[in-house]
């Protein structure tokens, strides 16, 4: 099963910041990554969606030269991750799930530090610093202990300093996973920022779909395969009608006999069960005469990124 828009390599295309070619990685008997190919244009903002343990974490860490490829070929700015691994990682930006900063020191000594790491000249460092630390927000908090700064804040100096070497790839692995919706918002005004600015490629994974919306492209990763890709409006389109999503107290006997009855294939995750239908306003009716008073809620909408992940890979995240 798949589902691809306008995906194909061409020879005399430009430099890809993305290009990934049969891949596989292989652990003894288990088959991680199970022949994924896939192409990101540069300035392209690219969303890698999958289950746990989809292996989307193992593709990630094979394209940033974390874990070598049993077979088949990643490239990332043109250079070979298996063969040019030190030109990889001077070319990307990585931004883990969980935060890596060093919580004995400064805001700017964090900084300074990365700036060591990639051989960054003193007055380039320092001119550098003092932008993102303007386009961050953190200006005003320079010389503060990380241990004094909010979650938002501290991930806002995770992604300032993941991007102080000006890569032209931006890694972002749940960027905003554990933070509250005021600053998750901030995070992202100051990523979008940062693609303005910078006109650098972004490639995330998240659990929250609503950030996906915001990608150009997504692809969909299931069981070591890429099972769709495509623009959040065109991955949409593989639901076609309405999707009714049904809760009960009697969950796994009404989808039985929704599937016997009517015919429908249906998902049933801890929310309730979903299905989908060509038009929801004549099928509800129906699920009311035959269900009555063992309906504890229902919804019936236009199909979502979830719908469509649930409707692909038969679970949520």
């Amino acid at each position: 099963m798949g589902f691809w828009v306008n995906f194909r390599f061409s020879p005399f295309a430009i430099m890809l910041a993305i290009e990934v070619r049969d891949l596989v990685k292989k652990y003894d008997t288990v088959t991680a990554v199970n022949g994924i190919s896939l192409e990101v244009k540069p300035g392209e903002f690219f969303g890698f969606l999958g289950p746990n343990g989809a292996g989307k974490t193992t593709t990630i860490h094979i394209l940033c030269t974390l874990l070598r490829p049993t077979s088949g070929i990643a490239k990332i700015n043109g250079y070979d991750c298996a063969t040019q691994a030190l030109q990889v990682r001077n070319s990307i930006g990585l931004v883990f799930q969980e935060t890596t900063l060093d919580r004995e020191l400064t805001v700017y000594e964090n900084l300074i530090f990365n700036c060591y790491l990639y051989n960054l000249k003193k007055s380039v460092s320092e001119a550098r610093i003092e932008e993102i630390l303007r386009i961050s927000g953190l200006k005003e908090r320079k010389h503060h202990s990380i241990m004094k700064l909010s979650g938002g804040m501290r991930r806002n100096l995770d992604i300032a300093r993941g991007i102080l070497h000006r890569p032209k790839l931006l890694f972002l692995d749940e960027p905003t996973i554990g933070l509250d919706p005021q600053a998750r918002i901030h995070i992202w005004n100051f990523i979008d920022e940062l693609r303005k600015q910078e006109d650098m490629t972004v490639f995330l994974t998240t659990h929250y779909m609503e950030e996906a919306e915001k990608c150009d492209r997504i692809g969909i990763i299931d069981r070591g395969q890429l099972i769709a890709l495509g623009s959040p409006i065109q991955l949409k389109r593989i639901i076609q009608g309405d999707v009714v999503h049904l809760r009960t107290t009697r969950d796994p006997e009404v989808e039985q006999f929704i599937q016997k009855q009517f015919r429908l294939s249906t998902k049933r995750t801890p929310e309730g069960i979903f299905f989908e239908v060509p038009s929801g306003e004549a099928f509800v009716p129906v699920l009311f005469k035959t269900f009555g008073d063992q309906i504890q809620a229902i919804n019936i909408n236009r199909p979502s990124l979830n719908d469509v992940f649930i409707h692909l890979t038969g679970r949520g995240f």
